[in-house]
């Protein structure tokens, strides 16, 4: 497959893979799993985060190099990390904090397995760290609040008791046993096996208590638990708010709602605690992102609220979900930074958002404010 560093595919012939299995979007990149176990990517590529082998930015989804049979593929801010077949974990991309989890602060545009022969059931890849659950239920994580950040010491987001970068795997405190955990910019949600939701790293987003525990500021180097009693099924951290599915499908965010409404209650109030997101709407599953945020339903509907990457048809934010335009009927739906992307049931996918994240090799239009089906060459 080729790709220029502008983006454009040429005269190259694009198709359409169905029955994409995963994907996962961040801030300005998407990874996804093919029916053979192949990963790819698209989108920025400034520091490896696309896997290939190089550091040009692409447009429409490439090969993740090393012939590593994935099931699995979680996109953080630079970096992206996965999981095979075999349950072995692989990171590619930044890594000025560790968290390609290798042992080294090294950058790779290529796969690296993360260090420690441990067995993972899932891995997610936030934006200085990475964290993941093993096959056994303990969570484990590493990297920390970055060396190029304004912060000298990681916030306690790897939850191991301490604020001091690792840069292999450190188990998380506490002995709780988790279904799966979620890496933010600076902190880290989890639910555990009983469905309580625990929370630690930073809670002080200019005075916004993101940990869920009712306080602001500060941070808490060890998993702390969510106010509210509420059981949970999944949780998603974004940049600086998170949002979880109940039990019983309802949705709730906490967190900064800044002026942009993303925690869906109808307000522009920051919430210290979980607070229902407005509609009466039944979730299976909830994505976070940097100031938006989207879910799907039961019944396979992508709603959005938050800012102007809504899917909608218009330019405008709501601070109630609002409905994906298109009749899709979506398995999952991911919030990132500048773009959205979701997979439908019947394992296809669309973007939506900026040109050149869309994944259908173009830098046009702009702006997408409908979905539009990812291309593969």
């Amino acid at each position: 497959m080729t790709a220029s560093a502008g983006g454009t595919t040429g005269s190259a012939r694009l198709t359409v893979i169905a029955g994409l299995v995963q994907l996962d979007v961040s801030g300005l990149h998407t990874c996804a799993v093919a029916p053979d176990a192949q990963a790819y990517c698209w989108g920025i590529n400034s520091t490896g985060e696309l896997g290939d082998g190089t550091f040009t930015s692409r447009s429409i989804p490439t090969a993740v190099a090393g012939a590593v049979a994935f099931r699995a593929v979680s996109a953080g801010k630079h970096h992206t990390c996965g999981v095979t077949t075999s349950d072995q974990a692989y990171c590619w991309g930044f890594n000025d904090s560790g968290q390609l989890g290798d042992g080294t602060r090294s950058t790779s545009a290529v796969p690296l397995a993360v260090a420690g022969s441990l067995s993972f059931a899932s891995v997610s890849a936030g934006r200085f760290h990475s964290c993941g659950v093993t096959t056994g239920g303990q969570a484990y994580c590493w990297g920390g609040s970055g060396r190029l950040s304004s912060l000298p010491n990681n916030q306690g987001e790897l939850g191991d008791g301490t604020r001091t970068d690792k840069l292999t795997p450190v188990p998380v405190a506490g002995g709780l046993s988790f279904t799966e955990v979620t890496a933010g910019q600076l902190h880290t949600c989890g639910v555990t096996q009983g469905g309580e939701a625990y929370c630690w790293g930073t809670n002080d987003y200019s005075g916004v208590g993101v940990l869920g525990t009712g306080t602001t500021g500060g941070f808490s180097t060890v998993p702390v638990a969510v106010a509210g009693g509420l059981r949970f099924a999944t949780v998603s951290a974004g940049q600086q708010h998170t949002c979880g599915v109940t039990l019983s499908g309802e949705a709730y965010c906490w967190g900064d709602n800044g002026t942009r409404g993303q925690l869906g209650d109808g307000t522009t109030i920051d919430r210290g605690v979980p607070t229902a997101v407005l509609g009466g709407l039944t979730f299976s599953a909830v994505s976070a992102g940097e100031a938006h945020t989207c879910g799907v339903t039961t019944s396979g509907q992508a709603y959005c609220w938050g800012s102007r990457l809504l899917g909608d048809g218009t330019d405008t934010g709501s601070s109630v979900p609002v409905a994906v335009v298109g009749d899709l009927h979506f398995a999952t739906v991911g919030a990132g930074g500048a773009h959205t992307c979701g997979l439908t049931t019947d394992g296809l996918g669309y973007c939506w958002g900026s040109g050149g994240l869309l994944g259908n090799g173009s830098t046009e239009p702009d702006f997408s404010l409908v979905p539009v089906r990812v291309a593969f060459p």
